[in-house]
């Protein structure tokens, strides 16, 4: 649970009264800008990782998890600022890893399933573990689309740089 309650603190330090050129571009066609990932962690606060737990919690593996909407922040973060979605981000991680932890879970909670709607059955330890590996990957993810806007100014030595090699390892 750590490593959760500094995710939004790393993307404030990261991304904050940058200016545009570096939160407002992307990759290429259908890719995600830094303000476009923001926005999808705040979907992932509102609609996966602890209405997921809830769910495996009151219904095991009876229900099947509502299919998450990878693009639902599209419409979520119209009209806001980064700052907004910064400081949103951070109040809900807030609430839910206070949610999390007056849940109190002991190891047999954690084994409890719940059912995935492409995965099929998985457990709550491992939904748990994936919302922390989830914002590692999101935390890649911007520093590739940042390291991206740089790659022919870096020259000769964009050969050793391994952000500007990397083919991405998250879609959007």
């Amino acid at each position: 649970m750590l490593l959760l309650t500094r995710t939004p603190a790393v993307l404030n330090a990261l991304l904050r009264d940058l200016p545009e050129t570096w939160t407002l571009r992307n990759e290429g066609e259908n890719t995600w800008r830094a303000f476009d990932v923001v926005g999808h962690l705040i979907h992932g606060e509102r609609t996966d990782w602890m209405p997921r737990a809830r769910m495996v919690l009151q219904f095991g593996e009876s229900q099947t998890f509502e299919p998450f909407d990878r693009w639902g922040q599209k419409r979520e973060s119209r009209d806001k600022s980064l700052e907004q979605l910064l400081d949103e981000f951070a109040c809900l991680r807030s609430d839910n890893l206070s949610e999390l932890r007056a849940l109190n879970l002991r190891q047999k909670d954690l084994e409890l399933r719940g059912r995935h709607p492409a995965l099929g059955v998985v457990t709550l330890s491992e939904l748990l573990a994936t919302w922390a590996i989830h914002d590692l990957t999101h935390l890649h993810q911007i520093s590739r689309v940042m390291a991206h806007q740089y790659r022919d100014a870096v020259g000769p030595w964009s050969g050793y740089l391994g952000v500007l090699q990397c083919a991405g390892h998250s879609s959007p």
